[in-house]
C-alpha cells in the first residue's frame, strides 16, 4: 500500500488527512535516519486516527506519551532502533517537558484563561500538552520541550495578573483525580443513543439527535449510529455536555433490562 492509498483509506476529510500525512513523514525520519522522532501534541481523537493509521501501515514501533501516566494530550514518539522506551521518555532528552506559573492566590484564573493567554503567543494548541491547576494561584504546563525557551522567555501573565515562570521535572507534576459523578440506571438494551440519554441525563429523542449531527464520540471516533452497541469500558464524549465512562455493565434487572454503571465527568 503506498502513502496516497493509506492516506486515502484512512482520512475522513482533508484537515485529517494533513495530520496523518505529518505522522508518516515523523516515522519516515526516524525509520530512514534511525533517529527518535515525535509528532505534535495529539487529543484523544487524533490519537484514535493516529493508532489506525499505524494499525494499517503494519504496526511500527511507537508509543503516546504526554508526560505522565493518564494525561490526555500525548505526542506518538517513533522511536529509533537502538533506543528503548524509557529512554525516548526521560529527562532530559525527552520530547516532552514541563514548567510551572505561580500567579498571585487571589488571581482565580481558569484552564480558559490559561490557555488563551498562552495561544496568545502566536503558538498552536498542538505545542502544548495537557494544563493543570494543583492549587490557588498555580499551574503546571507540559509542553514540547524545543518550545520551551519561547515559552518561559515570552510568557508575561494571564488577564492582569503578572506570572512568575520556572521549569520543572516531570516528577514534580502535581496530579489531580478526576472528579467525576456517578450513575447508576438501566436501559432496554446498551445502544449508544440510550446509554448517552442515560449518562448525560438527556431525552433518548434528544440523543439521538446530537449522535446523528455528529456532535458525539464513542472511544474518541466521531459515531452517527443511533444503534451502536456500548460495553464496558467505553468513552462517550459530546460536544457541549463533557465525557462519561462505562464503568460496569452489571448484567440485567428482574425487569430485563441490561444495568449500567456509568461516571460522568463535572
Amino acid at each position: 500500500m503506498t502513502k496516497k492509498e493509506l492516506l486515502d483509506r484512512c482520512a475522513r476529510d482533508r484537515e485529517e488527512r494533513v495530520l496523518l500525512a505529518r505522522v508518516l513523514d515523523r516515522l519516515e525520519l526516524a525509520q530512514c535516519r534511525d533517529v527518535p522522532a515525535h509528532t505534535a501534541f495529539l487529543s484523544p481523537g487524533e490519537q484514535a486516527s493516529v493508532t489506525d493509521l499505524l494499525n494499517a501501515w503494519g504496526r511500527p514501533r511507537h508509543l503516546f506519551w504526554g508526560g505522565y501516566p493518564d494525561s490526555e494530550r500525548k505526542v506518538c514518539i517513533f522511536p529509533s532502533s537502538w533506543a528503548d522506551d524509557e529512554s525516548c521518555t526521560a529527562e532530559p532528552e525527552g520530547p516532552v517537558a514541563a514548567f510551572q506559573a505561580k500567579f498571585p492566590p487571589e488571581a482565580k484564573l481558569t484552564h480558559r484563561d490559561i490557555l488563551g493567554s498562552l495561544m496568545g503567543l502566536g503558538i498552536t494548541r498542538a505545542v502544548l500538552g495537557d494544563i493543570l491547576m494543583p492549587g490557588p494561584g498555580l499551574c503546571q504546563v507540559i509542553a514540547l520541550r524545543e518550545s520551551l525557551p519561547i515559552l518561559l522567555s515570552q510568557w508575561e501573565g494571564a488577564g492582569r495578573w503578572k506570572v512568575d515562570l520556572a521549569q520543572i521535572p516531570l516528577e514534580q507534576v502535581v496530579l489531580q483525580p478526576a472528579q467525576v459523578r456517578t450513575i447508576r440506571d438501566t436501559v432496554a438494551t446498551p445502544r449508544l443513543d440510550a446509554v448517552l440519554a442515560a449518562g448525560f441525563s438527556v431525552s433518548r429523542g434528544r440523543a439521538a439527535g446530537l449522535i446523528s449531527t455528529g456532535k458525539v464520540s464513542l472511544n474518541h471516533r466521531v459515531c452517527q449510529k443511533t444503534d451502536r452497541q456500548v460495553a464496558q469500558g467505553d468513552v462517550l464524549t459530546c460536544r457541549g455536555l463533557g465525557k462519561c465512562v462505562v464503568k460496569e455493565v452489571p448484567g440485567q434487572s428482574k425487569k430485563g433490562r441490561t444495568m449500567l454503571v456509568l461516571e460522568r465527568y463535572v
